[in-house]
């Protein structure tokens, strides 16, 4: 088989003696022999050339799903890189290439970024825990909505999520998870995967979105560490590393060149979607996507515990990593029924295997200071390897957890992964300081006062805090909140560190000559800054609270708030009882709002962007209440994206969410809509706009849409 695909290896090498008879069998149409069955390219018309390169097309990805899903091949290495060859020459000879051909898996062209590309449908996260005792009140909660269900039990693969999408059976598109609704787009770089075909069989709807993990199998991720360090090249921390950053490489080709492999397990979207997550697994097989064999189906909780224990057990025979198994509602009715939170799913829960630990020495332990003023002491360590991967830096968290370990640098330490990915301190195995750790009374960085919020410590200097500074701007510029391209850390660390940048609201008086004589910096690139900067000074209400850095407000948060107070200052001034009264925000999140802008730092910086030229809009500030009155929901692709439909809506009195309910008026349908959204809507007599209806519909109230810069 190819140099690119001989990495990723599901079995043993293949027995050249042993294939190669079966290889020029007469009556299989998928073991011909290039070299005699097949005449040479200069003795074909362009229509038998075309015919002769669909059935090395068939034959190739039988043989990628024989080899690579199966694990049970067919032909010799030699005989597939023969067919693969020959494939090669028909289609550059009678340019002849597709889209979905085998050949298109060596790589591409380069891309100079990942761009963000929304889901067909929520990849929301799941509930977790190590304890038998959550698992049982999961299930009791599940019983207690819906009556006695059957669960679906799978390995919980420690890869990286992403989302799949054919139209027509053919493959499309590719993106990681990102935020559960917005993903980098990786369609190059999945496309070079081996077992993820590029063309699916048998009964397949004419849209499907599905689930997958992609990751690094153990043997090829030691094989490929090891070529690594003979290329003088560092190797990776553990598979799921190599998986996530092989993933997110601009360059396809270096993608081809890595073992990547990806198990699938969930239909996200489809023009028909199964009943059942068993149904679901059976399609997907017969869809030629891979599926994982060590799930089993159970008809009580007890033996969803029984298969968890069972698999820890097995964990370490494994070729791949997990982390814990996922209990899963069988019915897809019955999910429905018990709905999602807006991060999570009611109808799944991951049982985690426990984490990792290993025993080691303190050497010092070092306080820092996060975007939010947040004070996280972290211990530093004698290198010790915890579950494949060498650990020197573990979280104490805060200053409570400290005094409840009663560490000290010099202390002997259990340290373990908490979810098998961030090392933290779990107790101390011998005492060898007199005392516990001083936490500081003033921030390590701007000297400060730090409080205590209960188990936590925050420097009060705000915005003015150089530490706080670094990573606010970087959060301000970030794709979550006000998009500014050319704001990464290193870049912001450098202006702060030239004394350009000295506070967030410095980066609108950056000019090009400021920049352009910087290291790594050129005319173009400060221009290029410059004019980012300066197009951020009319941001949406709800991006520039994202933008702010407020604790425990994220985009949904950001949102709510927009269209319940209308305007910022209506959210600077809102007391702790206005700020219950939103969506989604309780006594805590108030709380953190509240404070946030009755800190006198932050709300002078605020003051002094506004006195800059920067100015929200408010919500309906630019159409008036043109769509009052009115709740719409969306699902599928639109001309635009989903978030400056929702913003045009909420700019101009109108209401946007993200289900169905008896309150809303309209569901606004796009490519590729979403079948519980329209499902959802008829059971609840809301009409049903096409885009174009929606179009109109705004019109007739003076509104342009597509909405105009």
């Amino acid at each position: 088989m190819s140099e690119e695909a001989s990495e990723a290896e599901v079995s043993e090498d293949r027995d050249e003696d042993a294939l190669d008879p079966v290889y020029a069998d007469p009556d299989n149409p998928y073991l011909r022999d290039p070299d005699t069955d097949f005449a040479p390219p200069a003795r074909l018309t362009r229509e038998e050339a075309r015919a002769q390169a669909e059935t090395l097309r068939a034959a190739i990805r039988e043989h990628d799903h024989r080899y690579y899903v199966e694990a049970a091949p067919l032909i010799s290495d030699r005989a597939y890189d023969d067919l693969f060859a020959r494939l090669q020459t028909l289609e550059a000879a009678f340019d002849l290439d597709t889209e979905t051909s085998p050949t298109r898996r060596v790589g591409g062209e380069p891309v100079d970024e990942l761009a963000t590309v929304e889901h067909t449908a929520p990849m929301l996260s799941i509930e977790q825990s190590t304890a038998v005792d959550d698992v049982r009140e999961f299930d009791r909660r599940v019983r207690e909505a819906v009556g006695d269900v059957d669960y679906v039990c799978e390995p919980k693969f420690d890869g990286l999520s992403v989302e799949v999408v054919y139209e027509e059976g053919e493959y499309v598109r590719a993106t990681t998870r990102g935020d559960g609704r917005r993903g980098d787009d990786v369609t190059r770089q999945v496309r070079t995967i081996r077992s993820i075909p590029l063309a699916l069989s048998g009964d397949v709807p004419d849209f499907l979105a599905v689930r997958g993990e992609v990751f690094m199998p153990r043997d090829a991720f030691r094989e490929h560490n090891r070529e690594r360090v003979e290329h003088g090249e560092d190797p990776f921390a553990n598979p799921r590393n190599a998986a996530a950053g092989t993933l997110r490489q601009l360059d396809p080709s270096v993608v081809a060149e890595r073992p990547l492999d990806c198990f699938f397990y969930d239909v996200l979207d489809a023009s028909a979607v199964p009943a059942s997550q068993r149904e679901t697994l059976d399609r997907l097989r017969e869809w030629g996507l891979r599926v994982n064999d060590r799930v089993e189906f159970v008809d009580g909780i007890d033996d969803a515990i029984d298969y968890r224990d069972a698999l820890s057990e097995e964990r370490e025979d494994l070729n791949y990593e997990i982390d814990g198994t996922v209990l899963k509602v069988d019915a897809r009715e019955a999910r429905e029924e018990l709905g999602a939170t807006s991060r999570a799913v009611r109808w799944a829960f991951a049982y985690k295997f426990p984490p990792r630990s290993e025993v080691t020495h303190v050497t010092d332990v070092v306080v820092q200071v996060g975007r939010t003023g947040r004070l996280t002491p972290v211990a530093l360590l004698d290198p010790v390897d915890v579950g494949g991967v060498t650990v020197s830096r573990a979280s104490l968290h805060n200053p409570e957890e400290i005094e409840r370990l009663g560490v000290d640098v010099g202390d002997e330490v259990r340290v373990r992964r908490a979810g098998d990915v961030i090392p933290e301190v779990a107790e101390v195995t011998e005492k060898r300081a007199e005392g516990t750790f001083d936490f500081p009374e003033s921030c390590p960085v701007c000297g400060s006062p730090v409080e205590r919020d209960g188990p936590l410590a925050f420097c009060t200097g705000g915005l003015g805090c150089d530490a706080q500074l670094v990573r606010a701007i970087v959060h301000y510029g970030s794709r979550a909140a006000l998009d500014i391209d050319g704001l990464g850390e290193e870049r912001v660390e450098q202006l702060v560190d030239a004394g350009v940048v000295s506070t967030l609201p410095d980066l609108y008086r950056l000019s090009v000559a400021d920049l352009a004589d910087l290291d790594g910096w050129g005319q173009t690139s400060a221009s290029n800054l410059v004019d980012a900067v300066d197009a951020t000074t009319s941001p949406p209400l709800s991006d520039f609270l994202v933008a702010l850095g407020i604790p425990e407000v994220g985009e949904s948060t950001a949102r709510n708030l927009a269209v319940e107070f209308g305007d910022l200052d209506a959210v600077m001034d809102a007391t702790e009882d206005d700020l219950r009264a939103v969506d989604d925000v309780g006594a805590t999140v108030a709380e953190r709002i509240h404070d946030f802008f009755a800190n006198e730092q932050n709300r002078a910086v605020v003051a002094e962007l506004r006195g800059l030229g920067v100015e929200p809009e408010s919500v309906g500030s630019t159409g008036g209440d043109e769509l009052d009155g009115l709740t719409f929901v969306f699902t599928g692709s639109l001309s635009v994206s989903r978030a400056d439909a929702q913003d045009l809506v909420e700019r101009h009195g109108g209401t946007a969410t993200g289900s169905v309910s008896g309150n809303t008026d309209y569901l606004v349908v796009g490519e590729r809509p979403g079948q519980t959204k329209r499902d959802d809507a008829a059971a609840n007599d809301v009409p049903m706009l096409e885009e174009d209806e929606f179009a109109d519909l705004l019109e007739e109230r003076g509104l342009d849409y597509p909405p105009q810069e």
